[in-house]
């Protein structure tokens, strides 16, 4: 009698850091303020000299080394989830099982905030999801909310707008520069997290 085997996620060597930026693929979402975690990963490939990207465990994915004087290099993932926000969990486990990341010691996730006000970008370690679907995802995938979070503020919509279509909304080119400016101060803040600055 013949037992399928189970397809299992395949090991990489470890990494230290998984570093993981939220948003939506496809060009439809390249200019929101949901994509705000996608274009800080994008700032951190160029300022760590990531250039190859690669589909991995449902996410483009750029394995970076970094060096550091008197120290060993730190192998850092950076990956964008395929899998849209709301599923953006699975992808997120699937990396830290393929790099033996430890998701409350070695995961930090970029990602909006509306709660926050426009042009703020803070650090904070667990919490709930807050209505955030890609939090909550990958809460419910890893079975923590203990992981380090980047929280981009992209402030609450005006009036009545609701807040799906004011995060989905496509920029006009000054709020795109102005949220470009709010991805490199997140980027920043998560080489200070794993001490590159």
């Amino acid at each position: 009698m013949f037992f399928k085997k189970r397809r299992q996620q395949k090991q990489f060597e470890p990494a230290d850091w998984l570093i993981v930026g939220l948003g939506n693929p496809g060009m439809k979402y390249a200019q929101t303020r949901h994509n705000v975690g996608f274009l800080a990963v994008d700032v951190l490939a160029e300022e760590l000299g990531g250039s190859y990207w690669k589909e991995q465990g449902g996410a483009q994915t750029c394995v970076v080394k970094v060096s550091r004087p008197g120290n060993d290099p730190l192998e850092v993932v950076l990956a964008k989830p395929q899998t849209f926000m709301n599923l953006s969990g699975s992808a997120v486990k699937n990396l830290c099982e393929a790099y033996s990341v430890d998701p409350e010691q070695n995961l930090i996730v970029i990602a909006d905030e509306l709660d926050i006000p426009a042009g703020e970008v803070r650090e904070k370690r667990g919490g709930g999801h807050a209505g955030h679907n890609g939090h909550r995802s990958i809460i419910d995938s890893l079975g923590t909310r203990d992981y380090s979070r980047i929280r981009v503020g992209v402030g609450r919509p005006p009036g009545r707008m609701d807040p799906a279509d004011y995060v989905l909304q496509m920029l006009k080119p000054q709020a795109f520069e102005e949220l470009l400016i709010s991805a490199a101060d997140a980027a920043h803040l998560a080489k200070e997290h794993i001490k590159l600055t």
